[in-house]
C-alpha cells in the first residue's frame, strides 16, 4: 500500500502546481500592443513580464531579440534600425507566445495636458465631415484613461492603440490628430499618438520627480516631493498635487520610445504669472530625462483669448511666461489668438491649432527648412522722438494685419507707465507705434488683455504673440 500512497501525494503535488505552471504567461504593457506605431529612426524598447529566469525572444522584421526576465520578472529587448511602414508582426515566445498584429513603424507623438488636448474631434467644428473623412490607416491613436496614482506605475490599463476610421476618430484628441493629419501628409509614413491629457489638471502632476530638482524656482516643491501626491484618509490620490500623473499616467509609458510631445495647457494655472514658465522648464526637462533624450523636441498651444473672471491681465502674463518658454531649446509655440473664441474656454477650431503645431514639427524636427513655421514674436525696441520702432523675427514673407483693417491692441506708456491706445503702422519689416497721449513713450505692449485678438500677422497667416517691453 505504500507505494499507493506515494504515488497519491506526488499526484496530488503535482495537480497544486498546475495552476502556477499554467498561469507562467508573457505580459506587456498596454502601450505595446496590436496596431501599435514604433518610433522610427530611435533605438525601440520592447519590454514586458514573464517568470524571473524567463528567456523571452522577440522577433520583427526578420530580426530576433532575446531578453531574461530578472528577479522581479521584467524583460527587455532592444531594437534599431527597424524599417519604416505597416502590416508588421511581432512574435514574442517566453512561457507563452504572443504575436502582435498590424505594427506599424513611423513617428511617435506625446499629447498631453489639460482639456483643450483632450478635446475631441466629435467635439470639434466640422465633426461630421472629419469623421467621414477618417480613412487613415496609418494614423493611431491610444488612449490613457485617467489614472493618478500615490508611486510611480510601469504599466496603466487601456483599451490599447486604434486604427483611424470614421468609426474611431471622433473620440480621439483632436489637437493631435489635426497635427498627425498635416505631419502625415507631408512625411508620408504612419504617425502614433499617446493620449496622455486629463481636462481641468494643473501642470504640476504631469511633472517627474528630477524635473522639480531641477528648477530653483520650484525648491518648495522639490524638498518636499516625500509628501506629494496628496492622499486623502480613504486612500484617494489628489489628482491635482504634484507627481500623481506622472505617477499614473506617464511613467507607464516609459521606455516606449517617442519622437517628442506637443502640449496644450495652462488654463488651470493661469494665475501663476512668469511663475508657469518655471514650470514649464521642470516639466520639459523631467520628460527628456524619462526618455533620455536632453533634446526632445516639446511643442505646446499659447492660451487662447477668453473671458476669465477677475483681473483682465492675468492671462497676458501666462501668455508672456509661454512666449518665454521659447527660450528653452527644442520647443516651438504655436499661437492661437486668431482662432478663440472669448466666450467659450474650449475653441472648437482644433484644425488650425494642430496645423500649427506642425509647422513647428516639420521645421525644427524634420528638417523643413522652407517653410515660415511661426508668426511674428517680439525682437527688439527702440524709441525714435516719439514713436517707438519695434522689430520681430519670423515675419516671413512680411508684416500684415490680418484683417486689412489698421494694427489693433497695441499700447503706449511714458515715465509714469500709464498706457495709453496706439497708433501701429507697417513699415517694412518694422511697427512704429506712437500716441498723441504719449509725446515721450518709454514702453510698448501688443494685446494685454485678455479677451485681445490683435491683427498683426506675417503674410503667411500666422497671427503675432502678445508681449510687453520696455517697463
Amino acid at each position: 500500500m505504500k507505494p499507493i500512497k506515494w504515488m497519491f501525494s506526488v499526484a496530488v503535488l503535482i495537480g497544486s502546481m498546475a495552476p502556477a505552471i499554467a498561469d507562467a504567461e508573457v505580459k506587456l504593457p498596454s502601450i505595446i500592443g496590436d496596431n501599435m506605431v514604433l518610433q522610427r529612426g530611435q533605438k525601440v524598447p520592447i519590454w514586458g513580464w514573464d517568470e524571473p529566469g524567463q528567456e523571452v525572444k522577440v522577433t520583427i522584421q526578420g530580426t530576433s531579440k532575446t531578453g531574461t526576465a530578472n528577479e522581479n520578472g521584467r524583460w527587455e529587448v532592444i531594437f534599431e534600425d527597424l524599417e519604416t511602414g505597416a502590416n508588421n508582426e511581432v512574435q514574442i515566445v517566453g512561457s507563452s507566445e504572443r504575436t502582435l498584429k498590424n505594427v506599424a513603424v513611423g513617428e511617435v507623438w506625446l499629447c498631453s495636458g489639460q482639456s483643450n488636448m483632450e478635446w475631441t474631434v466629435n467635439n470639434s467644428i466640422n465633426a461630421a465631415e472629419e469623421r467621414a473623412a477618417a480613412n487613415y490607416p496609418l494614423i493611431r491613436h491610444i488612449k490613457i484613461p485617467h489614472t493618478p496614482m500615490k508611486t510611480p506605475q510601469d504599466n496603466v490599463p487601456s483599451n490599447g492603440w486604434e486604427v483611424t476610421t470614421p468609426e474611431t476618430v471622433g473620440n480621439y484628441t483632436a489637437v493631435g490628430y489635426f497635427f498627425a493629419l498635416n505631419l502625415q501628409a507631408q512625411l508620408d509614413v504612419p504617425i502614433g499618438l499617446i493620449g496622455s491629457n486629463w481636462g481641468g489638471t494643473r501642470i504640476e502632476p504631469w511633472t517627474p520627480p528630477v524635473g522639480f530638482k531641477e528648477v530653483p524656482a520650484l525648491k518648495s516643491i522639490a524638498d518636499n516631493l516625500d509628501s506629494y501626491p496628496q492622499v486623502s484618509p480613504e486612500g484617494k490620490v489628489n489628482h491635482q498635487s504634484p507627481l500623481a500623473l506622472y505617477n499614473g499616467m506617464i511613467s507607464p509609458l516609459v521606455p516606449y520610445a517617442i519622437r517628442g510631445a506637443i502640449w496644450y495647457q495652462g488654463e488651470s494655472n493661469r494665475h501663476d504669472g512668469m511663475l508657469y514658465f518655471e514650470k514649464m522648464k521642470a516639466l520639459i526637462s523631467g520628460w527628456r530625462h524619462l526618455w533620455n533624450n536632453p533634446e526632445m523636441p516639446f511643442y505646446y498651444v499659447q492660451l487662447a483669448p477668453y473671458r476669465y473672471k477677475g483681473e483682465d491681465v492675468i492671462l497676458p502674463k501666462v501668455w508672456e511666461a509661454q512666449t518665454e518658454a521659447l527660450t528653452i531649446p527644442n520647443t516651438g509655440m504655436a499661437v492661437t489668438v486668431d482662432i478663440g473664441n472669448v466666450d467659450d474656454i474650449h475653441p472648437r477650431n482644433k484644425q488650425d491649432v494642430g496645423y500649427r503645431l506642425a509647422l513647428w514639427a516639420l521645421a525644427k524636427t524634420y528638417g523643413h527648412d522652407d517653410l515660415v513655421y511661426s508668426g511674428p514674436l517680439f525682437k527688439s525696441m527702440e524709441v525714435k522722438g516719439n514713436k517707438i520702432v519695434l522689430s520681430f523675427d519670423h515675419v516671413g514673407d512680411g508684416l500684415a494685419s490680418r484683417d486689412g483693417e489698421p494694427l489693433s491692441h497695441f499700447e503706449v506708456a511714458g515715465e509714469n507707465g500709464e498706457y495709453k491706445p496706439a497708433k501701429a503702422e507697417i513699415k517694412g519689416d518694422t511697427v512704429v507705434v506712437s500716441s498723441k497721449d504719449v509725446p515721450m513713450p518709454k514702453s510698448v505692449r501688443l494685446g494685454w488683455h485678455q479677451e485681445a485678438e490683435p491683427n498683426l500677422s506675417n503674410k503667411n497667416g500666422l497671427p503675432a504673440s502678445p508681449f510687453r517691453a520696455g517697463e
